[in-house]
């Protein structure tokens, strides 16, 4: 896994071979950052990160600048290579990860996020349910933006909160939107 941006460009972590978490392609994220960048001003934001897995789009936010992201992972092995990454990098004040069932903690949640990001398991059997769940439990600020990672079999457009859909070779991002106050 590598940080294609920010103060922690270029810097490496090895997660291991045995490692079940399929992060997210180099390609993709820099894509996926180079619109956020247009659009929101990552220092200002807080971020959700569901199912961490490497937790890559977790600490490409925060060398981008992001000073408040909370990261869920249920794997024990996956949460405990972030939170080992996230000591290396000095930046435990700006990450609260949490080890813990994703639709539990979205049932549970009382905070709200300017960015929900979800790069569940392609295979997930309830992955379909993901975007009505973010705005049932109102987990976005007014205006925030969720973005949810899938293959290409899965299609989100017909979601009332459905804005647009990004493809980078098989990885797709489902981009929604709050409406703002």
């Amino acid at each position: 896994m590598r940080i294609i941006g920010g103060e922690f460009k270029g810097r490496h972590f090895s997660p291991g071979n045995s490692f079940k978490a399929r992060p997210t392609t180099d390609f993709a994220r820099e894509n996926l950052f180079n619109i956020l960048i247009h659009r929101i001003d990552l220092d200002e934001i807080s971020v959700l990160d569901l199912f961490g897995g490497t937790g890559s789009i977790t600490l490409e936010f925060v060398s981008r600048g992001c000073e408040k992201v909370t990261c869920v992972e249920k794997n024990y092995r996956h949460f405990s290579f972030i939170q080992e990454t996230i000591k290396k990098l000095g930046v435990e004040k700006a990450v609260h990860l949490i080890k813990g069932d994703v639709f539990r903690f979205i049932e549970k949640s009382a905070g709200k996020y300017d960015l929900v990001f979800a790069d569940p398991p392609y295979d997930l059997p309830n992955l379909e349910t993901l975007p009505e769940l973010i705005f049932q439990h109102n987990l976005l600020n007014p205006g925030g933006i969720f973005i949810l990672e899938h293959g290409k079999t899965n299609n989100f457009s017909s979601h009332p909160r459905f804005s647009e859909l990004r493809k980078y070779g098989s990885v797709h991002f489902s981009i929604f939107s709050q409406e703002k106050d």
